[in-house]
């Protein structure tokens, strides 16, 4: 594949970064063979460089575990792979049935997990991760869903010291690009809002956006941001732009079960029936407009897909690659379904 600069960072990425979401076991439990499938699949289809995003909260340190165990039977040189670890959360004992940091979403696990963002926590996090890697050393690091970390404040005293935790993590980020252990420094959140306020004190070298830059979903503001960015060579990685599934036929929206049982609800309902239909009359997949869509934003260099199916990976590669007709985007305009300044 065609590779690109990611920002800064001075590694190279192709048009897909693999997420490793369904490797811990997100939703459903994945069998070991079939992980490793999704691995080798991964790797053929993005030779000679393939790049991985993780993170120690996917699975408690499953997905990172995963990884490391199929890259080591698969025996791929460290030099041909990229692998991004969002820093935030270590393992901790489970008790009970099921995980507590995100009860219902991640299934079959061993471990809980709890999330350490402060310096220590952070090179704490950073060791965990590549003793689960199995000596394949992430090249770009992040502190992960710090959005979530200030959303448990209780007053403006309380947000302004989780803020200073924050600073300090990336303090313990940055002493490691110092230390020549990491080529990279950025952002993984979900409220990209938390992003631009992160900007003013850390020099980012890429930024991934989480559920916030989608077909169905992309403020101007938003957009505004990542040509700033862009701009001023901070790397893109667009992640989650199926919206949980939901804009390819599942009953998930931002990680939360959905029903069309509120007025807001029903409104992206209608609007998937109405995407929906568009798509059949142009002969276009749902997905595929989806990739197209999400790599269409000021500064995005790839888009982040994550499969439980090793036989789609190669579909996701090729949605990456292979551009859609001007007047499907058009089309999508005209009935409401996008913006006059959707970036298409």
């Amino acid at each position: 594949m065609k590779l690109k600069p990611l920002g800064k960072t001075g590694i190279q990425v192709p048009a897909i970064v693999f997420g490793t979401s369904a490797l811990g076991n997100l939703f459903k439990v994945l069998d070991p063979e079939v992980k490793l499938d999704i691995v080798r699949e991964s790797i053929r289809f993005t030779q000679p460089q393939t790049v991985f995003d993780s993170a120690g909260k996917y699975g408690a340190g499953l997905a990172l575990e995963a990884l490391g165990k199929s890259l080591k039977a698969l025996e791929i040189p460290k030099e041909n792979v990229v692998i991004s670890n969002k820093l935030g959360w270590v393992r901790s004992p489970l008790v009970g049935y099921e995980p507590q940091f995100e009860p219902g979403i991640w299934k079959g696990l061993k471990y809980d997990a709890v999330q350490k963002i402060s310096y220590e926590g952070i090179l704490r996090c950073f060791e965990e991760g590549n003793e689960l890697l199995q000596g394949y050393v992430p090249q770009l690091v992040s502190v992960h869903d710090p959005d979530e970390y200030l959303a448990q404040a209780k007053n403006p005293e309380e947000e302004a010291r989780l803020f200073e935790d924050i600073l300090e993590a990336y303090r313990a980020l940055e002493d490691l690009k110092k230390q020549g252990l990491v080529k990279g420094i950025g952002v993984g959140a979900k409220d990209w809002k938390i992003i631009p306020r992160i900007y003013e004190h850390v020099n980012l070298d890429w930024v991934m956006f989480a559920n916030s830059m989608t077909i169905i979903s992309h403020p101007k503001e938003l957009l505004d941001f990542m040509q700033k960015l862009s701009d001023q060579g901070v790397g893109i990685i667009n992640s989650a732009i199926f919206q949980s599934g939901f804009l390819v036929g599942g009953d998930h929206y931002d990680y939360q079960l959905i029903h069309p049982d509120t007025e807001e609800s029903k409104r992206k309902f209608d609007w998937r029936d109405q995407f929906f239909q568009v798509c059949k009359e142009f002969e276009i997949a749902p997905a595929h407009a989806c990739v197209q869509f999400g790599l269409s934003a000021p500064g995005v260099s790839s888009v982040a897909l994550s499969t439980t199916e090793s036989s789609k990976v190669k579909r996701n590669v090729i949605a990456t690659e292979q551009k859609l007709p001007e007047a499907f985007w058009s089309e999508l305009k005209n009935r409401s379904l996008l913006h006059e300044y959707s970036p298409v």
